[in-house]
């Protein structure tokens, strides 16, 4: 009997570790089934940090914070982190909370995908992170600030700011009442389509006047696209002559390109400018018109001849005329 109630309670204990193994490894406390390697890092200040506080990675658990301990004036954390995860060389990890009154955790941030993984012991940059205490200082400033602000509002500085506008609505309410009257009126009227103002809002003609200016100006804007284009064609075209008469196309290219017509209108006036030589200098039939006085004189009295030839000419008949002229001549 003795040792059947020893092996129950044998039995009893073994289940009762295994389960509390199963529960805390279900809870993620214990890694004892777990394959893990360590990193470490530092902080300047670990905050309210503790041993067992989860270690994230975008938010996703990935290990747990293994030993915090003191060196050289700076907290040197070490985690334990699931085979699984590979972090890089170029990660860094920052102590954030989950609230105000939360839990702390270190969050894994950045790496890069060409970086090499971080080794088993290896030291990962840490990242600043905000102190909670310096945050809750600069909130209590905020909230001394808006209670100045609304203290600012009392009912005193209220009335004196109020004050000269409460003046001035007593002393000239009687206008302000008629501004509003007028103002009334003047409404009712141009909601009524009365005056210049409500005609133009309420009569349909300057709509249609202003639909037809704008049919206008579309006509003309399409006519002047089309004269555009036009003069784009016609600017291409005069690109084009310039372009053949650069390149000696044509009667014009020709001649402006090509010596031939340069050297005969060279050798043009050459020749006219001797033959003007030659006639100043008497030489030739026309020169010697031009520069012989003996037909200068001859002409004249060739013009005398036939001047005395010609009284008689009214009574004579024409062969008569015509013996008489020869005599006189010859």
């Amino acid at each position: 009997m003795k040792s059947t109630l020893e092996t129950r309670l044998g039995i009893f204990f073994a289940l009762a570790l295994i389960v509390a193994v199963i529960i805390l490894e279900m809870v993620g406390t214990a890694d004892l089934f777990k394959k893990t390697y360590e990193i470490q890092t530092t902080f300047k200040n670990v905050q309210e940090l503790k041993k067992g506080d989860p270690v994230k990675l975008a938010g996703v658990q990935i290990g747990r914070v293994e030993k915090i301990e003191l060196i050289r004036s700076q907290a040197k954390v070490t985690m334990k982190i699931d085979n699984a995860y590979k972090l890089k060389t170029d990660s860094k990890a920052t102590i954030k909370f989950t609230g105000l009154m939360g839990q702390n955790f270190i969050s894994i941030e950045g790496g890069t995908p060409d970086a090499p993984e971080i080794v088993r012991g290896g030291l990962l940059e840490s990242g600043a992170q905000p102190d909670l205490s310096t945050l809750m200082a600069k909130l209590e400033g905020v909230a001394s600030g808006v209670e100045g602000l609304t203290k600012s509002f009392s009912a005193d500085s209220l009335s004196t700011l109020l004050g000269p506008v409460n003046d001035f609505m007593r002393q000239n309410s009687t206008n302000l009442s008629s501004i509003l009257s007028n103002t009334a009126q003047v409404t009712l009227q141009i909601s009524q389509g009365k005056g210049t103002v409500g005609r133009l809002i309420n009569d349909d003609t300057l709509y249609n006047n202003a639909l037809s200016t704008v049919g206008a100006l579309n006509v003309a804007a399409q006519q002047a696209q089309i004269i555009m284009t036009d003069a784009r064609g016609i600017v291409s075209r005069a690109s084009t002559i310039v372009d053949q008469v650069n390149s000696g196309q044509g009667t014009i290219g020709r001649l402006l390109k090509e010596d031939t017509l340069y050297q005969q209108t060279s050798g043009a006036m050459d020749n006219l400018k001797q033959i003007f030589e030659k006639m100043n200098r008497g030489q030739g039939s026309v020169g010697k018109l031009i520069n012989d006085e003996s037909f200068l004189k001859n002409a004249k009295l060739s013009l005398q001849k036939l001047d005395k030839a010609t009284e008689g000419l009214e009574d004579q008949g024409p062969l008569s005329v015509l013996g008489i002229a020869v005599n006189r001549l010859f």
